[in-house]
């Protein structure tokens, strides 16, 4: 199971109106591991997870879930197949409590699965629990990253996309939300996060799969990129990686 690919992008071009951000761009991310997508801005790591959410409808190409082309699917789908994104920054109804946000986050499973599923996501978050009928506006940075998390676990998803969760945060609350991540990783979930927080995020993570210009330079086990002197360059944009047409997959 842990080798199985959950995700894979085959030729993936998508963009907005006439600008193409991606281009022709595959891989492949395996089921339970947590996937960093890393890059220099504009690499097109967060057109990658608004594209398989179906924010915006790839050009050309296919992307598969567990086999099957979901590409151009709407979000209530995705939803609905076990998909749930936590997008960069700050996405909560703030004049509302902690709790109707979590009860908004279960709108496609219902209110009764939804008041059922609430206590086991507060249990995560023992902060937000305490601030349960508190408006969300109210909550610390940190506490609101954890209510969205929690918001997007109520689906119990089998894919989660995270987009810049450290945004904001102080290292310390950085650590837990990566430390959530990896336990959701080792009970099967696929995690495909952006984050340039990149040593801290490899630290954490299975894979690394580095994009420039909206193309595959490199996939490598995670730890063999942590362990790469140049990784700042990388990141940076400069680092001399395989051309995309060579891009080394392992």
């Amino acid at each position: 199971m842990a080798n199985e690919i959950c995700i894979e992008f085959d030729d993936v071009v998508a963009g907005y109106k006439d600008f193409m951000i991606l281009n022709k761009l595959s891989f492949r991310a395996r089921r339970g591991a947590i996937t960093l997508l890393l890059g220099p801005n504009g690499a097109g790591k967060s057109t990658a997870l608004k594209t398989l959410f179906g924010l915006l409808r790839p050009r050309q190409g296919r992307i598969l879930l567990d086999g099957e082309d979901i590409a151009g699917c709407d979000q209530k789908t995705l939803l609905g197949k076990g998909v749930a994104f936590v997008p960069q920054g700050r996405n909560l109804f703030g004049q509302l409590s902690v709790f109707e946000n979590l009860e908004l986050g279960g709108i496609t499973i219902g209110t009764r699965q939804t008041h059922a599923r609430i206590p086991e996501v507060l249990a995560l978050f023992p902060r937000v629990k305490e601030r349960l009928h508190s408006a969300a506006s109210s909550l610390s940075g940190g506490e609101q990253k954890q209510l969205e998390i929690g918001r997007a676990l109520l689906l119990r998803p089998k894919v989660i996309l995270v987009d810049e969760p450290s945004i904001g945060l102080s290292p310390i609350v950085v650590q837990d939300v990566f430390r959530l991540l990896r336990g959701l990783a080792a009970q099967g979930t696929t995690v495909l996060m952006v984050e340039q927080n990149v040593k801290s995020a490899l630290k954490i993570s299975d894979e690394a799969i580095a994009l420039e210009s909206g193309r595959l330079v490199l996939q490598c086990p995670a730890a063999e990129l942590l362990a790469d002197p140049h990784i700042e360059r990388l990141f940076l944009g400069g680092a001399a990686v395989p051309a995309a047409t060579d891009a080394v997959v392992v």
